[in-house]
């Protein structure tokens, strides 16, 4: 007797954890809003108008989140129902927030899953380059309806400047955007 309940108690505790395991989703990006949570306002630019020029030219539809916003102001303002009720009427339902998550390729996907007006509010630790870096990791996430959907992370290595972090953050972003993130037509 000992021995079933054993085995009932050991079986219980590996579905339960085999259930707590994330599903492999699937992003089947088709719009997004390019939220860049930089706290320099030229990385911030420059971050979110190559996104959403790679967005586009893949076919997604997407727009800046600085077209949306003044100079200088604080991104929790996308979280705002008028802004989604503006991103609504013009199709877009999917969020994509992309920061540095820092200067290693050792860094894994997030466990946080926040909602989006909490991931708003967290900022940006890192610039887009700094002296003496050799690889830079981005972190993009996802939200639809405002809740967390996906994430990933983007590694760049041999970086020497700012303009080389963004030739490699085009064309690798590019490549995850065919390959993992667009909806297969």
């Amino acid at each position: 007797m000992k021995n079933f309940i054993v085995l009932i108690v050991v079986s219980l505790l590996a579905t339960s954890t085999f259930a707590q395991k994330e599903k492999k989703v699937k992003l089947n990006l088709t719009n997004a809003l390019v939220v860049a949570q930089m706290d320099d306002p030229d990385d911030r630019y420059s971050l979110e108008i190559n996104l959403t020029q790679l967005f586009v030219s893949s076919g997604i539809k997407a727009e800046s989140s600085l077209n949306y916003m003044k100079f200088g102001e604080d991104s929790k303002i996308l979280g705002e129902d008028s802004i989604k009720g503006i991103m609504k009427s013009k199709g877009i339902d999917t969020y994509c927030l992309v920061s540095v998550r820092g200067y290693d390729k050792r860094f894994k996907k997030t466990e946080r899953r926040d909602n989006l007006s909490d991931a708003l509010l967290i900022g940006g630790l890192f610039g887009l380059y700094q002296e003496n870096i050799v690889s830079i990791s981005f972190e993009f996430k996802f939200f639809r309806d405002g809740e967390f959907v996906y994430t990933d992370i983007v590694k760049c290595g041999n970086v020497g400047d700012r303009e080389t972090v963004l030739k490699k953050f085009r064309k690798k972003t590019g490549k995850r955007i065919l390959k993992k993130w667009r909806k297969k037509k």
